[in-house]
């Protein structure tokens, strides 16, 4: 049981409402309460003074949850979610009721904190027109709001339009976002379970399309890029939306009805998709995670509908002619070939859509996501040299990810270690981290040491901690490394170089002791003051490090 004893004054409790909205979807927070009210929050605690409280939260697994309830934003799922997830908001409800708050005042915090600003009804009565649209007729449409899970996609987005218009087109940034979204979330009608995660995403769609769908005067000659401030509410837009991919559909029974909706979802995210500028990949990625997510899980046994979507986009060119958005266009295509299991076809048009724009890494590492989840060893073994290039151009953290599933290939089919090995290897120099980091995992010293000597790399460049494994298991490996530097330095014939070389003779002398070779040690180092006595610099240094007397 938690102890309660972190307590909030009124204004800190307004506090948590608001940021409860502002970092929690709506429908994050109704699966949350759901989890709240099934009794899935145990052994919580608080652990210090400072709001932080730990939990266990039970859902497909038992996940840890950290949750910091003066930041949210800094806390911690185990999920596959990690942030902004169901898990924490039950977590956060349980300590509002300990602290006998209102837990329906958390669970209604959009509502609740916008709605005075941005409310359906503000819309309603402006002037008594709206976007054209005599105020009988938006009666009508709030009247149709009841209907929504019946009515097509299009009518929800026309009633989207009507009550967000009064915030204008010109001010496409975060705190529109947030008026908008708030504004969707307080006309939002009851409905069924299957529909929520599809009303929470189409609202968000709504306004990634206010967002980044306007007119090329809006930001410049060319429209060929958005604004800052408009580019930072997208992406956060976007990420709102993973979030709701990535909870999905657990414990949701679709019915026939949203078989529908998403029918036409995928027909809107293909359109907007097939026409997004090249620079942009907005619902290039949307497209990717609707299906990764919520479609292909309730077709992967239907071959003959991922054929029809594949025939779909292959008449795409002819529609959008010189507007197509190639990249994505391949991709998409590539996605299909994909659950097919038509690989080659598929690696052919990965590269096609990476030579017209560098593929983002998400799209790459999903594909081996989805191989991973399924537990397809040898698969995943074939695609990972094949679109495994792709990332090399990016950030190290993509690429640590890719030897993340070469890890779990590895651990259940050894005998694909070579091939791994290879592919490493092919992708230098944008592999030199991990490609480094697996020969140590792997036991492999010579070749890292000779990596290291290929590449012309100074011992004193590493870090101690980087070669004590080399040190531990194959010292005897560290001596050509040691001593062609040692030369390298002398020849710089500056001081500063001296030191260098003395730094490095001093582990010299502990790596001939440690392996019992004094003798030849002492040898050596006779013999290079000897060969190097006219340099007085070098000999000081040597007298300073206790080498020579």
């Amino acid at each position: 049981m938690m102890n309660p004893n972190l307590t909030l004054d009124d204004i800190q409790w307004q506090t948590l409402i608001q940021q409860t909205a502002g970092y929690f979807s709506d429908l994050t927070l109704k699966r949350g309460f759901q989890y709240y009210k099934q009794g899935r929050v145990h052994a919580s605690e608080l652990t210090d003074s400072s709001g932080i409280i730990e939990a266990a939260v039970d859902g497909t697994e038992t996940y840890r949850t950290r949750l910091h309830i003066h930041s949210l934003n800094d806390s911690e799922c185990s999920c596959p979610v990690k942030e902004g997830c169901k898990h924490m908001v039950a977590v956060l409800l349980d300590y509002a009721q300990l602290q006998g708050r209102s837990v329906h005042a958390l669970v209604n915090a959009h509502s609740t904190s916008y709605a005075p600003a941005a409310s359906y009804a503000q819309n309603e009565a402006r002037s008594g027109h709206i976007q054209g649209r005599p105020a009988a007729s938006t009666s009508k449409w709030r009247v149709q709001a009841d209907h929504l899970p019946e009515l097509p996609i299009s009518a929800w987005h026309e009633l989207f339009e009507l009550c967000t218009a009064s915030l204008g087109a010109n001010t496409q940034n975060s705190f529109y976002a947030k008026n908008a979204l708030a504004s969707l979330h307080h006309i939002k009608p009851p409905m069924p379970a299957d529909m929520d995660p599809l009303y929470e995403l189409h609202a968000h769609l709504f306004i990634l399309e206010k967002l980044v769908k306007q007119p090329a005067s809006a930001w410049n000659a060319s429209g060929s890029y958005i604004g800052y401030h408009t580019q930072i509410a997208a992406d956060h837009i976007q990420a709102r939306m993973e979030h709701i991919f990535k909870e999905g559909l657990e414990g949701i029974e679709p019915k026939e009805a949203f078989g529908q909706r998403l029918t036409e979802t995928n027909a809107y995210v293909r359109q907007s998709m097939l026409s997004e500028p090249r620079n942009r990949k907005f619902y290039a990625q949307v497209y990717m995670q609707l299906w990764i997510h919520w479609i292909y899980p309730l077709a992967k046994h239907n071959a003959s509908l991922i054929q029809a979507e594949l025939e779909q986009l292959q008449t795409a060119e002819a529609e959008f002619g010189s507007t197509l958005s190639r990249a994505s266009w391949f991709t998409a295509q590539g996605l299909m070939s994909f659950y097919l299991r038509e690989d080659e076809t598929s690696w052919n048009l990965l590269r096609e859509a990476d030579k017209i724009s560098s593929l983002p890494p998400a799209a790459v590492l999903g594909f081996f996501d989805m191989l991973h989840a399924a537990q397809e060893w040898d698969r995943l073994a074939q695609w990972l040299p094949e679109i495994g290039p792709l990332l090399g151009s990016h950030r190290n953290e993509h690429l640590s990810s890719y030897q993340y599933y070469w890890d779990a290939v590895i651990q259940h089919l050894p005998e694909k270690a070579e091939r791994m090995w290879n592919s490493l290897a092919a992708m230098l120099p944008y592999s030199k981290d991990i490609y480094q980091n697996a020969l140590i995992t792997h036991g492999r010293w010579r070749e890292w040491i000779d990596y290291q000597l290929s590449t012309g790399r100074e011992p004193l460049e590493l870090r101690v901690s980087e070669l004590v494994p080399i040190e531990k298991n194959a010292p005897e490996l560290l001596l050509p490394f040691y001593h062609q530097a040692v030369e390298r330095y002398i020849l710089h014939k500056n001081r500063a170089g001296y030191k260098a070389a003395v730094k490095l003779l001093k582990r010299l002398a502990k790596l001939y002791k440690k392996l019992k070779q004094q003798e030849r040690w002492d040898l050596f180092i006779v013999a290079l003051s000897v060969r190097n006595s006219r340099l007085r610099a070098f000999q000081e240094e040597l007298r300073r490090g206790k080498l020579i007397s």
